[in-house]
C-alpha cells in the first residue's frame, strides 16, 4: 500500500518520513512479504521456492544477481512472452537506463504502480526542502527537464528512460497544483522530443521569468553545467528574443513554440538588455546569482527512484561539499540488503560471484540449483544485511528486490553508511562498483580520483584557467601501463590551450598522484609497475562531443552524468582527436609506501 503525500501538506509529509523511518525494520519486513506474496507463482521465483514465501527461504534459494542474469527474462517480455514470468502485475513498459556508468543501457520491467511510487517520492522533495529554505512558495523553479523519445520492442512494449517515462505519464501532465514547485518551463518545453529546441526555449522562459526564479537546477550537475554552457553560447540570440517579444524562428515545435511566445507575451527591452549586461562580461563567475537574483540555491536530483535527497548550495550560506551530501533510503519503496564490502576490494570479490545459501557471497556455477552448498560461503565469509543492520562507517554494495520483478538485484552503487535518521540509515554514494581505474594491484576508486582531481585543479588558478570536465582511463598499450586524464580546461582571455605553462601541468600531474593511495604509490614508486601520470588537455567542447557520442549510444540527455573513467574505444578517440597538449609528472609520488 502507497501511503498518500500532499505536497502542499509539508507538516503531514514530515510526519510520513518520521513514522516509516523510525519504523524502518518493520515496514522492510512489510514490504518483503507483499512481494513474495504477490509474486510466489511467477516462473522465476517459483523456480526457487516452489511457491513458498518465507523469508528465510529467500534469503537461502533465491540468488543475488546482476543484470547478465536477469536479462534473459526481460528480453522474452520485450519479444512478447506474459509478464508473469517475473511480475505478477501486468508490465506496462520497460525503463532504460543511462548507460554512462556500466556501457549500454539496461532495461528494467515496469508496472503501472510503479509511476504511483514514483509519484509518492517525488511528493516528498520539496516539503523535505522546505526544512531548510523559507518561501519556496513565493516565487518559481528554473528546472531544465528534457525527455528522450521512446522505441518499441517487439511485443510493443515502450522502453524508455525513467524520467521520460514519468514526464509523459498523467501523474506529471496533470499534476495537481502545488504553490511550492511552479516551474518556468511550460509543459510543452519540457516534453519536445528536440533536445536543443527544449534547451534553448526553456532557458528563454526562464530568463523572462528571471524576477521569479527562487531556485535552480536540473537532474543531475552536468546537465546544468551543460545548460549554462548552451546559455553561454546563445545568450545574445536569447536577449533578442526578450527584446522583440518573439520566439526565434527555428524553434519549430509547434506546441514547444506557442508555449514559449505564451510566456514572453510582448517585448521587454529594458530585461533584455540588464541579461545582457550580465552575459557581455569576460567572467562567467557568479553567473547563476547575477542573472536570477533571488535564487536561494542550486537543485540537482537523481534517477534513482530508491533514494531521497537534496543537493542544495545556498549562495550566502555554505551548505558543504556535493559530494559530502548523504541520502536516506525509504523503507518502503522496495527491499533492501547490503553487501559488506571493504574499500578497494569490492572488484576482487566481484569476479565470478554470486550470492546463494543465506546471504553469503560464494562462486556459484548453477545459482539456479536450490540445494547447492559450497563451502565458499565459509571462506569468504561475507553476510548480506538487511537495511537496519548495516554499520555506520562502513561501506557496503546495494541490493534491491523490488515490486516489478527483480529479485536481490546488484543495483552496482557503493554506498558508505554516515549515520542514522531515525531507525533509517543514511548513506552516501561513494562510486559505482566497477568504475574504477586499475594498471596493477591498485584500485582507484570514482571518489579517490575526483579528490586527487580536486586537489590539483587548484594550481591552474595563477594561469588564471579553470577546469570545466575531466574523465580518464587506464592506458595499458605500453609497459608499463599508466593512469590517462582527459582535462578540458577554460582559459582565460590571455591563456592560449597550445601553449600552457608546462612545468604548472606537470605539477597537476604530480599533484594527482600526490592524492592517490598508498598501493598506487607503491606500485610507481617501488614496484615501477605503473608509469608516469599523464594529462592530456582537450579543445573546447570536446566533452559536448562526448555526450552526443553518448546520446547516440542510448543515454538520456535527461540522465546523462559525464563518466569519470571510460573503456570505450570509441570515446576514447573522441577525445584523443581533440587533444592540445600532453604532459606527464615529472617524478615519482612521496610518501607512505
Amino acid at each position: 500500500m502507497i501511503p498518500h503525500s500532499d505536497p502542499n501538506d509539508g507538516p503531514g509529509t514530515m510526519k510520513l518520513i518520521e513514522e516509516l523511518t523510525t519504523n524502518a525494520g518493520q515496514v522492510q519486513q512489510q514490504v518483503l512479504k507483499e512481494i513474495l506474496t504477490g509474486n510466489a507463482h511467477t516462473e522465476y521465483l517459483h523456480g526457487f521456492l516452489n511457491g513458498e514465501t518465507d523469508r528465510g527461504l529467500f534469503r537461502r534459494r533465491v540468488p543475488i544477481v546482476d543484470y547478465d542474469r536477469v536479462k534473459p527474462y526481460i528480453e522474452r517480455i520485450a519479444n512478447g512472452e506474459p509478464s508473469d514470468i517475473i511480475s505478477s502485475k501486468p508490465i506496462v513498459e520497460l525503463l532504460t537506463s543511462s548507460g554512462t556508468s556500466g556501457g549500454q543501457p539496461k532495461m528494467m520491467p515496469s508496472t503501472e504502480e510503479d509511476l504511483d511510487r514514483k509519484t509518492f517520492m517525488y511528493n516528498l522533495l520539496i516539503p523535505v526542502m522546505n526544512q531548510y529554505v523559507d518561501g519556496l512558495d513565493r516565487g518559481k523553479g528554473m528546472y531544465l527537464l528534457f525527455i528522450k523519445p521512446e522505441i518499441s520492442t517487439p511485443s510493443g512494449l515502450t522502453a524508455r528512460p525513467v524520467l521520460t517515462s514519468y514526464y509523459k505519464s498523467r501523474h506529471f501532465r496533470d499534476r495537481p497544483f502545488n504553490r511550492f514547485n511552479v516551474y518556468t518551463s511550460p509543459d510543452e518545453t519540457i516534453l519536445c522530443a528536440d533536445s536543443k529546441q527544449s534547451m534553448y526555449c526553456q532557458l528563454l522562459c526562464g530568463l523572462a521569468q528571471r524576477s521569479d526564479v527562487l531556485r535552480v537546477g536540473a537532474v543531475f550537475a552536468s546537465a546544468f553545467l551543460r545548460a549554462l554552457k548552451f546559455l553561454e553560447d546563445h545568450w545574445e540570440e536569447l536577449c533578442s528574443d526578450i527584446r522583440t517579444g518573439t520566439v526565434s524562428e527555428w524553434i519549430a515545435d509547434p506546441s514547444c513554440r506557442d508555449a514559449t511566445q505564451r510566456v514572453l507575451q510582448q517585448p521587454n527591452p529594458d530585461l533584455a538588455a540588464s541579461i545582457a549586461k550580465e552575459c557581455a562580461k569576460e567572467l562567467w563567475e557568479g553567473i547563476v546569482k547575477r542573472l536570477w537574483p533571488r535564487t536561494k540555491g542550486i537543485t540537482v536530483g537523481f534517477d534513482d527512484v530508491r533514494v531521497v535527497g537534496v543537493l542544495l548550495w545556498d549562495q550566502s550560506e555554505a551548505v558543504g561539499s556535493p559530494r559530502d551530501v548523504s541520502y536516506t533510503l525509504l523503507p518502503n519503496m522496495c527491499y533492501y540488503e547490503f553487501i559488506k564490502v571493504e574499500k578497494n576490494e569490492e572488484e576482487e570479490r566481484d569476479e565470478a560471484l554470486e550470492c546463494n545459501g543465506d546471504g553469503n557471497i560464494e562462486n556459484n556455477e548453477n545459482s539456479n540449483n536450490n540445494n547447492n552448498n559450497n563451502d565458499n560461503d565459509i571462506k569468504n565469509n561475507t553476510k548480506v544485511v538487511d537495511l537496519v543492520d548495516v554499520e555506520e562507517g562502513c561501506y557496503y554494495e546495494l541490493v534491491v528486490t523490488t515490486f516489478t520483478g527483480l529479485y536481490r538485484y546488484r543495483v552496482g552503487d557503493i554506498l558508505m553508511v554516515t549515520g542514522f535518521h531515525n531507525a533509517a540509515p543514511q548513506f552516501r554514494f561513494v562510486h559505482r562498483r566497477n568504475v574504477v581505474l586499475s594498471v596493477d594491484t591498485d584500485k582507484t576508486s570514482e571518489e579517490d580520483l575526483l579528490n586527487a582531481v580536486a586537489s590539483a585543479k587548484l594550481l591552474l588558478r595563477p594561469l588564471g584557467c579553470l577546469l570545466t570536465e575531466y574523465t580518464s582511463y587506464a592506458d595499458t598499450s605500453s609497459i608499463p601501463g599508466h593512469y590517462v586524464l582527459f582535462w578540458e580546461i577554460k582559459p582565460s582571455a590571455a591563456a592560449d590551450l597550445s601553449n600552457l605553462d608546462r612545468t604548472v601541468m606537470e605539477d597537476c600531474c604530480m599533484a594527482v598522484e600526490a592524492q592517490l593511495d598508498s598501493v598506487y604509490r607503491r606500485c610507481r614508486t617501488r614496484d615501477r609497475s605503473i608509469g608516469p601520470l599523464e594529462i592530456r588537455v582537450v579543445r573546447p567542447s570536446t566533452f559536448d562531443a562526448l555526450m552526443d557520442f553518448c546520446l547516440l549510444q542510448g543515454s538520456s540527455v535527461n540522465q546523462y552524468k559525464t563518466p569519470r573513467c571510460i573503456k570505450s574505444k570509441e570515446a576514447i578517440g573522441i577525445l584523443e582527436e581533440k587533444v592540445e597538449g600532453r604532459f606527464f609528472s615529472r617524478n615519482s609520488p612521496t610518501g607512505n609506501h
